[in-house]
């Protein structure tokens, strides 16, 4: 869950974005004017730097590196920036089991088995995923601490079936930041602060803030967040990644600890929009429902077998695409990349339509949060019920951390959680009435949008730019954010690097309609390469003059 959404009451609204002075990085600025060296520089040389994962494939079949090599570099990576050098914080856990799955992938290669394009490639996911081996799943929640699951999460299954090595577990924002509206993006109890890559005293964004700081910073091939709202993308987008959060219902939610029925979803987070493409497929196989999640009934017929199909450098040709006109007169720097981008994608042959978001959209947060207060308690009471987890219930893990409040609230208190144990269950007139406005209307808005328009999608900055970690006060606001139309709808949105505001990553966002996952990473093919905004981070410990 993307915190900032909680205080402001109209996520949409133009806001300035005031936390930093801003202008717009060239392209060709690895360093910023103005900005502090890295406190601690990564080691030099690292042998798979931005490395796609077909150029882990090639490596394997030419036999420059075996899996079990791959898996050994991303690990020593991992020791070498997560609590060493720049101490990422991005890795909570790392699989003792790694280096056996890479070998025994390894002799499946030998002997002329190749599972498809994971095989073999290291991948994290986001701790709030459950793995049925010796890894926890802890959601970065004390309580939680050395819970091993009883089996692995669907898309889990389907990620070691495609031959994925499941490298670790990613950082998060605890509870995916449902705890408190004064939180810090990327904090919890066992994994501290995880840092933005990019500047070191910045926000990383979250809930996801692990899995996109990993990829960033490539201490892993690719890896897997969740969303709820804004907590793949967000990230994504402060963490110069290409983000998806697809379709509610095209990926099982089973097995992931959860926020809400009717928002949850998992997601590829990676470096560039094929490689997100290959590990959507892979996260969703054959496209069958899985009886855990009923959401996943109306997946048959959507989940294409390949998504790399999709990927034409034509592909905003005579599309035509709507820009919310407010982003479009956003004064910030931010705002200047949109219009940069809205330009660019004419070039491409995309036509543009200014429109506005319909009216109930824009104050929808206080009524999306009252779902998420009711679908949240209902959903981990049955998760933590049957996962054979320490604690049973919702009450038990709010009684476990006033017992533990030194360690588990230093910062900031869980009254997210109180609020959530205190709703009467999914039966309540006021939650129905809710959820009716909150998803009902976000779904018909938009799809009136896109028809009325002849719209294939909607584009428009995914985030600010990335504010000062302040663990005393929590998180600012950065300005525009676009995630709550596609979140509270269900429906799949896209972010691709747009460019940078004095070295912090700034993504350009696709919103579609249902199911139009392949048509978005097309879009977003077409656009990273006109465009090959992303930049790897360099570590800087600050901006100078704050």
């Amino acid at each position: 869950m993307h915190r900032r959404l909680f205080l402001r009451h109209a996520a949409l609204a133009t806001t300035a974005l005031a936390a930093l002075p801003l202008s717009v990085c060239s392209p060709s600025e690895s360093t910023p004017p103005g900005s502090t060296p890295a406190a601690a520089a990564e080691p030099a040389g690292f042998a798979l730097h931005e490395a796609t994962l077909a150029d882990l494939q090639a490596y394997q079949q030419q036999g420059r590196y075996s899996a079990r090599q791959l898996a050994e570099l991303y690990l020593k990576r991992i020791e070498e920036l997560n609590h060493k050098g720049p101490t990422l914080r991005a890795v909570l856990s790392t699989n003792p089991d790694a280096l056996r799955l890479a070998d025994a992938l390894d002799q499946e290669r030998r002997a002329g088995r190749v599972r498809g394009p994971l095989h073999g490639i290291p991948i994290l996911l986001k701790d709030n995923i459950d793995t049925g081996d010796a890894q926890p799943t802890t959601a970065g929640a004390l309580v939680l601490a050395g819970h091993r699951a009883r089996q692995d999460a669907f898309i889990v299954r389907q990620l070691r079936a495609a031959g994925a090595v499941v490298l670790g577990k990613a950082n998060l924002s605890e509870w995916s930041n449902f705890r408190s509206t004064h939180s810090s993006n990327g904090w919890s109890t066992l994994g501290g602060q995880t840092r933005n890559p990019y500047v070191l005293d910045r926000s990383p964004n979250g809930s996801s803030s692990g899995s996109a700081v990993a990829v960033a910073a490539n201490l892993c091939a690719a890896a897997v967040g969740t969303e709820t709202d804004g907590s793949v993308v967000s990230p994504a987008s402060a963490c110069g990644l290409v983000g998806l959060k697809p379709t509610v219902g095209l990926l099982s939610r089973a097995g992931i600890i959860p926020i809400s029925s009717t928002q949850d979803t998992a997601g590829p987070m990676a470096r560039t929009v094929r490689d997100a493409a290959l590990l959507l497929g892979a996260l969703a196989g054959p496209p069958v429902p899985d009886p855990a999640d009923p959401a996943t009934a109306a997946r048959a017929g959507h989940a294409p077998t390949d998504y790399t199909t999709y990927l034409q450098a034509s592909a905003l040709r005579d599309q035509r695409l709507g820009v919310e006109k407010s982003y479009l007169r956003d004064p910030s720097a931010a705002g200047d990349l949109l219009r940069q981008a809205a330009a660019e994608l004419k070039k491409l042959g995309a036509a543009l339509v200014e429109v506005e978001l319909p009216r109930p959209l824009k104050p929808i947060g206080d009524i999306e949060m009252e779902v998420l207060l009711y679908e949240f308690k209902d959903g981990v009471n049955r998760y933590l019920a049957s996962a054979g987890a320490p604690v049973k219930s919702l009450a038990d893990v709010i009684a476990f951390n006033r017992q533990n409040e030194a360690r588990v609230m230093p910062f900031f208190e869980q009254e997210l959680l109180e609020k959530a144990e205190k709703t009467d269950g999914l039966n309540s007139a006021k939650y129905r009435a809710a959820l009716a406005r909150s998803n009902g209307e976000s779904r018909r808005g938009l799809d009136r949008l896109f028809a009325e328009h002849q719209l294939v999608g909607l584009v428009g900055i995914t985030a600010g730019p990335a504010w000062s970690l302040d663990l005393v006060h929590g998180d600012s606001d950065a300005g525009q954010s676009f995630t709550t139309p596609a979140a509270t709808a269900g429906y799949p949105h896209l972010t691709v690097p747009m460019g940078q505001v004095h070295g912090l990553p700034v993504g350009l966002s696709f919103v579609g309609p249902a199911w139009s996952e392949a048509r978005l990473l097309g879009l977003g093919y077409a656009y990273e390469q006109a465009t090959r905004h992303r930049r790897a981070p360099t570590f800087l410990a600050g901006l100078a003059g704050q």
